[in-house]
């Protein structure tokens, strides 16, 4: 059997499938909960993978059938969910920038398998490891894992105990504070600007639909964040 070098394109593979090994375990059971809210929303089984298939953001996608779910318009959750995944197009010019010499078409399939999980882990790993076939081999497992959720989810949605669907919602906030903690505890600006966002959210849902509140609100604080929040604290905490 010939042996494969540790340079080659196929170990790189292979070492980027092992190190988004972990990636699993926090997928499957959210891709599962998004799955059990979709199809309490009223999406079908074949709608509710699809989404999964194509749009591939845990986040959005959860955030979007909450939104269908309550009755929100089709243009109030594409707004939403494109301003929930601005950060993808910082993310993703960082990735590109660490395979300059790969082709179009591994770029662009990267920019689809960027997610905060694959971007987080490519980003600190060593500088060799940053190659285009170490970051498909992660997201060849994240986008496994959470499509795999999804079909558990989808599948066993009519079965489960209604208490026992219910209970999987609190994966949605549990993510939004996964996402958000590490920064909050370095960057005191940033911790303020989260708790006056959530404020004016929660103020302007007494005057307008709960899901322009929420596009207004971030609008509104993210542009006061820009001069409000100094990102050097958090460099400094590191």
């Amino acid at each position: 059997m010939k042996k494969v070098s540790k340079n080659s394109r196929v170990a790189q593979y292979i070492n980027g499938v092992r190190c988004a090994l972990p990636v699993i375990l926090g997928f499957i059971p959210v891709g599962i909960a998004y799955a059990i809210m979709a199809r309490h929303a009223g999406f079908s089984l074949g709608e509710t993978c699809i989404m999964s298939l194509t749009v591939f953001a845990g986040a959005s996608e959860m955030m979007a059938v909450g939104m269908y779910a309550g009755g929100a318009s089709i243009i109030a959750i594409i707004l939403a969910t494109f301003i929930l995944n601005l950060r993808h197009v910082i993310m993703s010019t960082c990735v590109f920038n660490e395979m300059k010499s790969a082709k179009l078409g591994t770029r662009m399939l990267a920019a689809f398998g960027v997610t905060d999980e694959s971007f987080a882990i490519f980003t600190t790993s060593e500088k060799e490891k940053r190659t285009a076939p170490f970051f498909v081999g992660l997201i060849t497992v994240s986008y496994a894992s959470w499509n795999v959720g999804t079909l558990i989810g989808a599948l066993s949605s009519d079965i489960l105990p209604e208490i026992v669907s219910a209970s999987f919602g609190i994966a949605l906030y549990a993510m939004f504070i996964g996402l958000i903690m590490p920064g909050l505890r370095a960057n005191l600006r940033l911790a303020v600007l989260v708790i006056f966002t959530a404020a004016v959210n929660t103020i302007l849902n007494f005057f307008i639909a709960s899901s322009w509140a929420l596009i207004i609100s971030t609008l509104i604080c993210a542009a006061i964040g820009a001069f409000f929040v100094d990102l050097s604290e958090e460099s400094e905490a590191q």
